[in-house]
């Protein structure tokens, strides 16, 4: 019987765990890119960030709305990410163009010998 409440137990130890996420691209330098791979990519990876074209005022808004879910954030560095995504992400950059994984390239050459 003290089987199935350990059994319990350990199975929201690991289902209460963040699987590790890790970027697949790296985001652009700059002062404040520390800053936004601890408190962004912890739960995303960067190219949920790079695909992104948002105003400021937008930025801003995502920024908060992370904060209330639990990204670490300090008050200070709050205007300097904004910043940070809203220069490097911004409407008037070019669309993200993601680039190709091992995967894709092994694929077309696999195509390319079948044809």
């Amino acid at each position: 019987m003290l089987f199935a409440p350990l059994l319990a137990l350990a199975a929201s130890v690991v289902f209460a765990q963040k699987p590790a996420v890790k970027p697949t691209e790296d985001l652009p330098l700059g002062a404040m890119q520390a800053k936004a791979n601890t408190a962004c990519l912890e739960c995303h990876e960067a190219r949920i960030i790079l695909q992104q074209r948002l105003s400021k005022a937008a930025w801003t808004k995502e920024v908060d709305k992370m904060i209330k879910w639990g990204a670490v954030v300090d008050a200070s560095d709050h205007d300097a990410l904004v910043d940070y995504l809203s220069t490097n992400f911004n409407p008037d950059q070019p669309a993200y163009s993601p680039s190709r994984t091992a995967n894709e390239e092994s694929s077309k050459r696999v195509n390319a010998v079948r044809k």
